[in-house]
């Protein structure tokens, strides 16, 4: 059985990570959405906010599951028995990082492979930063993610605004 791990911030989860994931759950018996807590990235949206909207998305996806997580991710992929770590490249300038990541963790979980998916063109250009950008400054974000994701960071950005 081969069990897929896609971990990331997921802050928000966009349409390309969407995309990401329902190509994944085609191709890979299970797929584990990990979703890091990451305190050192300041996330804006909080873990549990996270790992629900990522949830509804997915919801209609009967072979992925949503975990949130805290640990290394080498030590999380052997918790839950997978032995792949499924990354996202959008662009080349994405390849550099992914490439070293990959190889760290080649030294870390050694039954471990790396494997890359590229989203749908129309998807290649969005990350979860423009986005809160654009929705921190009240632009669209329409055509970036889920209405479930905007309503949540309109929300968020009022409330902050006051």
């Amino acid at each position: 059985m081969n069990i897929v791990v896609y971990p990331g911030t997921f802050d928000p989860i966009t349409n390309g990570h969407a995309d990401l994931i329902e190509r994944a759950a085609r191709l890979f018996d299970k797929v584990i959405v990990a979703v890091a807590e990451s305190p050192k990235k300041r996330p804006t949206l909080a873990l549990e906010t996270r790992v629900k909207l990522a949830n509804d998305i997915t919801s209609h996806l009967d072979n992925v599951e949503i975990m949130g997580f805290s640990s290394l991710l080498a030590d999380f992929v052997g918790e839950v028995d997978a032995n792949i770590i499924l990354r996202g490249l959008r662009a080349v300038s994405d390849f550099e990082y992914e490439f070293q990541l990959a190889n760290m963790n080649r030294v870390l979980a050694p039954n471990v492979e790396s494997m890359f998916l590229t989203p749908d063109e129309k998807n290649s250009y969005i990350s979860s930063t423009l986005v809160r950008e654009i929705a921190a400054l009240g632009g669209d974000i329409s055509k970036f993610v889920d209405p479930r994701v905007e309503k949540v960071l309109q929300d968020h950005v009022s409330q902050n605004a006051k």
